[in-house]
Order: structure tokens, then C-alpha cells, then sequence
């Protein structure tokens, strides 16, 4: 189980010895980046449930920037305003759209988000959502792409915890290139939005995430 009702942390107060539940709630900052949008069958859909889902701050990354001008003053006082911090993408050449580097590379700074005093998101959460083209059992030292999904995202997971934040494993959709109006696109449509609500209302076990790779539709 991804969730529990009776056993929470709190992303703002992580505490490695004990789990306790609050009453207040998680503000996520969501950031969307999908160069080819239009075209897209999966993420345009994850987008629409993004943006109408209570207490989740939507952003995307390509509508905002196309010049990839990014504001990193708005960025970084966007990540002190949000409890959990998640990016929503395609896995494009087993990694990420050329646009959450370049957010890495400028709103991440030296003294900020890590290094000396550089603590300002300690404790937050951290989620990947993304698709993925091949299916699940590609994603393996037997399948086509030689090495499970998670190794593909360990530069990402090592940002965060170079930035003392908590990673959780990223929610996944394998042979998206398939899907369009589908019986599992719906089913992943609704467990995302239970991710989110479950995220927003501070309802996610760290110490249980810590033994899944990643989740899907069946495992939320």
C-alpha cells in the first residue's frame, strides 16, 4: 500500500525515527513539461486532472518559458511555498525533457538548494510522473533497454538527495505510445488523481515507499 490513513509524515517535519498524522495540508507545486503537448495521448490528459486538482499548484514549464527564459527568483520562492515538489513528464532518451535540466541547472544554486547553507527545501517530498514508451518488462538487464527504470532516473533521485529532500518512487505508465481513450489510460487517469489527493492531504507512508521501484495504476 502506497497510503494509509492511520500512519503519515509529514513532508515539512520528517522525522526518520517516528511517523505521526497532521491536520494540515501539503501544498504541491506540479511542473508539467512536454515539448510535443499536442500531440501527446497520455500526459495532456494527467495535465487536465493536474490543473483542476485542489491544492496542487500547476505549472507548465514549455507554455510558460519557450524561450526557456526561466524565472529563477519566481521558481525558487514557488519551492519554499509548496510542501511537495513534483515534475510530469515523458521519459524522452531515458531521461528528461530538455527543459527540467535547464530548471535544474538555474533555479538549484549553490546556497539555495544545496552546499553550504544551502538547505531551503530539506524535507520536502520529491515525485517523478512520467510515461514511458516500451512496457514494464523492457525495463529490465533482460528486456530491450538493458536496466531497470529507476536507474535511468538515479541522477534525478540523487538531486533530491543532495537537496535533502525525500524521493518518493515516481508513478509510471509503461507503452504510452499505445494508449489513447482506453480502459487503462482511465485507470491510470484515476489513480493519479488519488495520488494527488493523497499527497495533498499529507496521506503518503514514506517508510512504505522506500521498498517499491516505482507505482502504477494497480499499486496506488
Amino acid at each position: 500500500m502506497l497510503y494509509t490513513d492511520e500512519q503519515t509524515i509529514s513532508f515539512q517535519s520528517y522525522d526518520q525515527q517516528s511517523c505521526f498524522k497532521r491536520s494540515i495540508m501539503s501544498k504541491v507545486l506540479l511542473s508539467y513539461a512536454h515539448p510535443g503537448h499536442g500531440k501527446s495521448f497520455v500526459n495532456k490528459e494527467l495535465a487536465k486532472v493536474a490543473k483542476k486538482a485542489a491544492g496542487v499548484t500547476f505549472q507548465d514549464l514549455y507554455e510558460k518559458y519557450p524561450r526557456f527564459n526561466i524565472d529563477v527568483d519566481e521558481q525558487q520562492q514557488l519551492l519554499l511555498e509548496h510542501d511537495v515538489i513534483i515534475f510530469q513528464f515523458p521519459l524522452f532518451w531515458y531521461s528528461t525533457p530538455s527543459i527540467i535540466k535547464e530548471w535544474f541547472d538555474l533555479v538549484l544554486e549553490y546556497g539555495f538548494a544545496y552546499g553550504k547553507q544551502g538547505d531551503r527545501l530539506r524535507g520536502k517530498g520529491f515525485m517523478l510522473v512520467l510515461s514511458a514508451g516500451a512496457p514494464e518488462e523492457a525495463y529490465a538487464e533482460t528486456g530491450f533497454q538493458n536496466y531497470p527504470l529507476r536507474d535511468f532516473l538515479r541522477p534525478l533521485e540523487q538531486t533530491a538527495q543532495l537537496c535533502k529532500m525525500n524521493f518518493i518512487p515516481p508513478y509510471v505508465m509503461f507503452s504510452a505510445i499505445h494508449e489513447r481513450q482506453s480502459v487503462r489510460l482511465e485507470k491510470h487517469i484515476h489513480g493519479y488523481q488519488k495520488l494527488l489527493n493523497n499527497l495533498v492531504k499529507d496521506q503518503i507512508d514514506l517508510f512504505s515507499t522506500e521498498k517499491n521501484l516505482f507505482y502504477t495504476y494497480e499499486t496506488i
